[in-house]
């Protein structure tokens, strides 16, 4: 059965599936149409297909199975289609004046004349533009999702998928769907695996095949991995392609991904045997194409993304060139730093001096401890031995609250790796589509850094491909020192470049063990430095600044968690709710970040007339909401606003740029449904305005996880423990979620598993060979 007509209004619409609900004016009058349909806008006219059927609440609607799309063509349409707000900057106002103005010529004066528009008062040039824009990108927009709607794709999905490809997209869904999954952040091969199946791909495509390789490097460089054994890249493949195997017949004439389904033990090893064995078939045409490379480390071939193995090598190399020895006299170098101590009211101890002239007399060195031993002093009388020499020194961090703790420490500008190396929005061809490896920045090896020293803290955060854009802008000649926490969690990134650096042996390094800074009844730093050592915490609650708060089940501790944060701390404590960071060891479960961050919303930023509101499938974004960048984005433009000479609002740009990194964090300042754009002013105090395409990459941060903690300091911080993977819950993450605390840590949960975690040191795993490639340079000048 066929319906059409004009659609009146949008009932209800889901951004996440595109099913919805709308009023359709055809010629048997008004009717409720009911399904899926992407791009749907008020005044479009549709042609579906479908039947009726009897809702038991809302009576008689015509359910369709397939919908058409068409542009409006007569005036009425076209005043409902652009009133409808579906445009970016008209509203029913102004399009009343441009349908009066034009009439059924419109959409061909906004597609083909766009300056045209300005003729209309109200109507800039500028504004014409951007205008002709919106439009033409919501008509293609509204073909490809319609086009990719069959093939079960969501409008979410399909926003990806087209700000990636354009039109493009035909052709290559066409021919080699699985190209999704390596070019599009959030579509893994298990979606582009149903897409190709839905589109007739073979499972023995080879396409499919080292799409699943691929995909499982790519998997595991969000683990920390740089490489994987080969015998465990293949049976991860195998799970993978055998979990979304459901051809029965298949490759042999049996299906060989689907091995499992065999009851007898020795068909299904045949079969495994035969997958396993086209596998290795497709790592030698990735070899060959220079997508992989194969090596051999402790006599067992490993597996590395061809870009994940030259980023080791060339770090290696590059860190090699930069190691050289700079003589001086012993004695003036003593009097020089007892002269520092002097005038800045201090005394070194032995350790400290040590890393000090290491610093001095090295051309890379390491310097690592916990918290309260003495690192910052030590940055600080490098800094003032360098000055003194005339010598230009830069300080850089990995994230912006980093590096905004050392310029408060210091009082020396410190600035973020990427702002140091001057990132650019401008992207490399060959890295154009990588979510997190497509940077490009103004500071290279063609162009590198003007300076004779570089201080880098919280080196423990730098992933591997960072620590190479960093090395390949440092020039021959400048002095590098890293300082970090080398018990603290690796880089949330792939890599283990620290750990690698000192276990390499062919650096200078300092470890701090003697604890400096040790606050009048200050337990933070002596319990942090227990658990380092693996001492059990001895929690009576009489400390000033460090209690545990004993909860049975994950509802009494969500509920203690807001009643610390909206009532205890700030009534007693006087910490605001902003001051107070919700660090949970993991994202799902009851405690997890997701429910957490829902729970505090609710209750921190509730819904109210004045705050403005975005809801994207099952997450509302608010105005006054704590949220974090999730993912690095290195084309976010972003400002810096001066105060007004009134003292309110906004004053002049005091700086602007490109780039917004996985894990900076700010509040929700503006939403705005006409502009379909919402607005966060992050914590260092630079704005950025999302397009609503873009929310994909924030989330709440009232509760983040403790990995995502890394490098920043909160005043106040809150962990709340249930249980969770015994892997992850060990002695690193508990370290390192009491260390983010600048004055007060509570534990929420249970006494028992606090101590199971300091038992446990255990570390993940990471496959890295940073430090083997430094030892086989070092060995190789000998």
């Amino acid at each position: 059965m066929i319906r059409e007509g004009y659609i009146e209004k949008i009932v209800y619409k889901s951004d996440e599936t595109g099913y919805c609900v709308m009023s359709v004016e055809g010629e048997e009058g008004e009717e409720i149409f009911v399904g899926t349909l992407p791009g749907a806008g008020e005044g479009l006219y549709v042609i579906a297909e479908g039947e009726y059927v009897n809702h038991p609440q809302y009576d008689i609607q015509f359910k369709f199975s397939s919908c058409e799309i068409q542009m409006p063509k007569d005036t009425l349409g076209i005043e409902r289609y652009l009133g409808s707000g579906i445009i970016k900057g008209i509203g029913a106002v102004l399009a009343k004046k441009i349908v009066k103005k034009f009439k059924d010529d419109t959409l061909r004066i906004i597609e083909e004349e766009p300056e045209r528009l300005a003729e209309i008062s109200g109507i800039s040039e500028r504004k014409a533009q951007a205008i002709a824009t919106s439009y033409l990108e919501k008509k293609e927009f509204q073909e490809v999702a319609i086009f990719l709607a069959q093939y079960g794709i969501s409008v979410n999905l399909a926003i990806r998928i087209f700000n990636t490809y354009g039109n493009k997209v035909y052709d290559i869904l066409r021919g080699n769907p699985y190209k999704l999954a390596e070019d599009i952040s959030g579509i893994g091969f298990r979606i582009a695996d149903d897409i190709a199946k839905r589109m007739g791909i073979a499972q023995d495509s080879e396409f499919r095949l080292r799409s699943a390789v691929l995909y499982v490097l790519n998997m595991a460089g969000g683990e920390g991995h740089m490489y994987l054994p080969k015998q465990l890249l293949l049976r991860r493949c195998v799970e993978l392609t055998r979990d979304t195997a459901t051809d029965v017949e298949g490759i042999y004439g049996q299906s060989a991904l689907g091995y499992a389904e065999y009851a007898d033990a020795t068909s299904a090893e045949s079969a495994y045997e035969q997958t396993v064995s086209l596998f290795e078939q497709q790592l030698m045409e990735l070899l060959i194409a220079g997508k992989i490379m194969i090596k051999q480390i402790d006599e067992e071939d490993v597996v590395y993304l061809a870009s994940n193995y030259y980023v080791e090598l060339n770090s290696a190399r590059l860190l090699t060139d930069l190691q050289l020895r700079y003589d001086m006299e012993q004695d003036e170098l003593e009097r020089e730093i007892q002269k520092i101590e002097k005038e800045e009211k201090l005394t070194l101890d032995e350790l400290q001096r040590a890393a000090v002239k290491s610093a001095i007399k090295a051309g890379v060195a390491v310097i690592t401890g916990g918290p309260g031993t003495g690192k910052t002093t030590i940055i600080n009388v490098i800094i003032k031995y360098f000055s003194k020499k005339g010598m230009e020194i830069k300080l850089c961090a990995p994230t912006g609250r980093a590096a905004k703790r050392m310029t408060e420490s210091t009082g020396w500008p410190a600035q973020t790796i990427h702002r140091l190396l001057e990132i650019s929005g401008a992207m490399d061809e060959d890295s154009k589509n990588q979510d997190d490896h497509g940077m490009h920045f103004s500071r290279n090896a063609d162009n590198p850094l003007e300076c004779d020293a570089i201080i880098v803290d919280e080196m423990s955060m730098v992933d591997a491909y960072i620590f190479y854009s960093l090395v390949q802008a440092v020039p021959y000649g400048t002095r590098l020192i890293f300082v970090g926490d080398v018990n603290q969690l690796p880089s949330v990134g792939a890599g283990n470049v620290l750990k690698d650096i000192i276990n390499s042996g062919c650096f200078p390094v300092t470890t701090l063990n003697k604890i400096f800074r040790q606050e009048d009844g200050s337990d933070i730093v002596f319990n942090a430095h227990k658990i380092q050592r693996g001492e059990h915490l001895i929690l009576t609650n009489k400390s000033k600044d460090f209690f545990f708060i004993p909860q049975r089940t994950a509802s009494q501790i969500i509920e203690e968690v807001q009643i610390l944060t909206m009532k205890n701390l700030p009534n007693y404590y006087g910490f605001s709710p902003q001051e107070i960071q919700i660090l949970c060891p993991m994202r799902k479960y009851e405690v997890g970040v997701e429910n957490m961050n829902q729970k505090l919303q609710n209750r921190l930023n509730p819904k109210a007339k004045d705050k403005p509101e975005h809801v994207r499938g099952d997450v509302t974004f608010r105005k006054g909401d704590k949220v974090m960048q999730i993912k690095n984005n290195y084309q976010q433009e972003w400002k810096i606003y001066g105060v007004s000479k009134t003292g309110t609002g906004r004053g002049y740009v005091l700086d602007e740029g490109v780039g917004v990194f996985n894990g900076d964090m700010g509040v929700i300042t503006d939403i705005s449904d006409y502009d379909e754009e919402l607005t966060i002013l992050f914590d260092d105090g630079r704005e950025s305005v999302y397009n609503y395409k873009e929310l994909d990459q924030i989330e709440h941060a009232f509760a983040v996880t403790i990995h995502k903690s890394q490098g920043s300091e909160y005043p106040a911080v809150i962990i709340p423990l249930l249980g969770g993977n015994r892997k992850l819950m060990n002695r690193n993450l508990i370290y390192t979620a009491i260390t983010r605390a600048r004055q007060l840590v509570i534990i929420v949960g249970d006494v028992n598993l606090v101590n199971q975690m300091v038992d446990n040191s255990e570390e993940q795993k990471r496959y890295t060979s940073l430090a083997l490639r430094l030892e086989e340079l070092n060995e190789s000048m000998e």
